[in-house]
């Protein structure tokens, strides 16, 4: 797989291509790419999925503010397990978003791609306000020799699946909900700083995490049952997302996890943390006594 821009395009050939975000990779994104992959086999071809960095909305809606299912980075890792022969990331700026929905079939689609089949999802809408769709993209297929089949909507028990309803389930804490839309765990990846040794202190020496990209979505405050992917290693865990209340050090959230069986120096590393269930919320307890006890049963329930 390659991973291009609009600057190192090279001529592709019987180019099967989809088109979108996809924030998440959810299920339905899923079942675009392998249709994809299935389909440029089937014709000898190439199959290429084509993205935007930055996520559309951050140009178009700059005072709305957006919380990603995945970084930029992230996303390309996940796609990169489906075996497409090519990802093109376009820049995306408020140029290209004023881009008239037939120039952009035009000077996007056909000259960057010269596709035989495009793939896209039932609701995909482009150019301009959003005035092309897929009625535009099979009017025009004819004249410029492309054909378009649609992806229907997906369900998982009969739940339709969508990037909107993965970020409120994880908006939610529901990281259960997510991951089953998702159909892989949701992750947060960052590198682990200083913090001020309190975990230490009471016997539980965590990780503190800097989560680089702003716009990453941080689940709400509380404890998650997680696994800890250091230098291609898995740990099991107890995340802790909050601000400390039993210690009143004020509002900064703190995103810290406790590695079970774990005692390597891992400051200024980067490492996964992959989610799987929030065992509960944020709580202030009385005594140190009382959030140790807690934080041992906490940590029995990571562990089963």
């Amino acid at each position: 797989m390659l991973v291009h821009n609009n600057t190192n395009l090279p001529s592709f050939t019987n180019a099967v291509l989809t088109i979108g975000t996809y924030d998440g990779v959810h299920y339905g994104h899923q079942q675009i790419i392998k249709r994809v992959v299935e389909l440029a086999k089937s014709i000898n071809g190439e199959s290429i999925l084509m993205t935007f960095n930055p996520h559309p909305r951050f140009i178009i809606n700059p005072n709305e503010p957006l919380k990603l299912i995945t970084t930029f980075d992230e996303k390309i890792d996940i796609i990169a397990n489906y075996g497409l022969n090519h990802i093109v990331a376009l820049p995306f700026s408020k140029e290209f978003a004023s881009m008239d929905a037939i120039d952009y079939i035009k000077e996007v689609i056909v000259k960057y791609f010269h596709p035989k089949i495009i793939v896209i999802g039932y609701d995909h809408k482009f150019g301009k306000n959003r005035t092309g769709d897929i009625h535009l993209l099979k009017k025009m297929g004819p004249e410029y020799g492309f054909v378009v089949e649609e992806i229907e909507k997906q369900t998982i028990e009969e739940i339709a699946v969508s990037s909107t309803k993965v970020r409120k389930a994880l908006l939610n804490g529901d990281i259960t909900e997510a991951n089953n839309l998702l159909v892989h765990p949701f992750s947060l990846k960052g590198i682990v700083v200083d913090g001020d040794k309190m975990g230490r202190k009471i016997g539980f020496p965590t990780a503190n995490i800097k989560i680089e990209n702003e716009h990453k979505l941080i689940p709400p405050s509380g404890v998650y049952a997680v696994k800890v992917e250091i230098n291609n290693k898995l740990y099991d865990g107890a995340l802790s997302i909050g601000v400390r209340p039993t210690f009143d050090f004020g509002p900064k959230l703190v995103i810290e996890v406790f590695i079970i069986d774990f005692n390597l120096n891992i400051y200024g590393e980067t490492i996964k943390i992959i989610l799987y269930s929030k065992i509960r919320g944020q709580e202030k307890y009385e005594t140190i006594e009382a959030l140790i006890e807690q934080i041992e049963d906490d940590v029995a329930k990571c562990k089963n």
